[in-house]
């Protein structure tokens, strides 16, 4: 069983890093700093600038981050932090379901979801975590398992 888990929590932090890397690269290279920092002013972002940089860099990292398995915990509340950032100044007034091509906030609920889920259950056998604190490790495996 522990096999198949860590194989699972690998899959879910991939998929969830190669979104979160996806939409940090697509900040960089296609919107670029400068049209982040414009479209947050547009939509009342507080201090647009620092949080075109601080969003980018934490998509992009996180998601390297998450998908190595290393600093679960504080990049998952980065992303989640993120996320709740997401919904309030994007998501929100769409409502909760994707429509009109447009995505409610149902999609970053989601991702939300995930984070939670592979940021603070065990970070099983593929993660770098596991092996940079082996002894904390062993100790939450025994106490999950």
């Amino acid at each position: 069983m522990n096999g198949f888990r860590g194989i699972a929590l690998l899959a879910a932090r991939v998929i969830l890093g190669c979104i979160f890397i996806a939409h940090g690269w697509q900040k960089l290279n296609t919107f670029h700093i400068s049209g982040v920092k414009a479209n947050f002013e547009g939509m009342g972002v507080v201090a647009p600038g620092f949080s075109a940089y601080a969003v980018t860099w934490v998509e992009f990292v996180g998601g390297i981050l998450l998908i190595l398995g290393l600093l679960l915990p504080i990049v998952s509340v980065l992303l989640v932090i993120d996320m709740i950032g997401a919904i309030y100044y994007v998501h929100w007034d769409l409502g909760f379901w994707v429509a009109d091509g447009k995505a409610g906030w149902e999609w970053p609920l989601a991702l939300i979801a995930g984070l939670l889920a592979v940021g603070f259950a065990n970070a099983g056998v593929f993660a770098a975590d596991n092996y940079l604190v082996r002894g904390r490790g062993r100790r939450r495996s025994a106490a999950v398992d």
